[in-house]
C-alpha cells in the first residue's frame, strides 16, 4: 500500500492537470470609445484600470494555466459588469455620476487598483500625483 502522502500528491496532480481543458472566457468583446477623460486621466486609467474595467484586457501567459486561470477570468469578468470604461457613452448621467463618485471613493480608500494585481503589475501603482489627478476629476460636476 502507498503512504497518503503518494495518493494525494498523484490526485492533485491528476486534478490540476484535468483543470486545465477546462475552458476560461478570455475574450475582449469589440466594442471600445474614445478617451472618456482628458487625456492625462486616460492615460492613468489605462495603465491600472483598463485591464479589469475594459474590453481592452491584456491577458497574460498566466491567464491561460488553471486555477490561475478561473480567478483572473472572474476578476475580468466582475470588473466589466461593475464599471466598464469601454462602454462609458451607454451609462445614463445618473450612472456616470455614481461611477465617477465610487471611482473616487476606491482610488482615495486604495481599494483600487487591488494589491493583488499591483503585485504583478507593479506600472499600475498609483503615485500620489496619480490619485489626486483620478479624485479630482471623479469629483468634476
Amino acid at each position: 500500500m502507498k503512504p497518503w502522502p503518494v495518493v494525494l500528491g498523484v490526485g492533485l496532480l491528476g486534478l490540476v492537470t484535468a483543470l486545465q481543458f477546462v475552458p476560461v472566457s478570455r475574450t475582449n468583446p469589440p466594442e471600445r470609445e474614445p478617451a472618456m477623460a482628458p487625456p492625462e486621466v486616460h492615460t492613468i486609467l489605462q495603465r491600472s484600470c483598463y485591464d479589469c474595467h475594459s474590453n481592452e484586457t491584456h491577458w497574460p501567459w498566466y491567464s491561460r494555466i488553471a486555477p490561475v486561470s478561473f480567478l483572473i477570468s472572474r476578476d475580468v469578468s466582475e470588473g466589466r459588469r461593475e464599471l466598464n470604461l469601454s462602454t462609458w457613452s451607454r451609462y445614463d448621467a445618473r450612472r456616470k455620476a455614481r461611477k465617477l463618485r465610487e471611482i473616487g471613493e476606491q482610488v482615495e480608500k486604495g481599494k483600487m487598483p487591488q494589491w493583488y494585481y499591483v503585485i504583478l503589475h507593479p506600472d499600475a501603482r498609483l503615485s500620489a500625483a496619480d490619485r489626486q489627478l483620478l479624485l479630482e476629476w471623479s469629483r468634476q460636476p
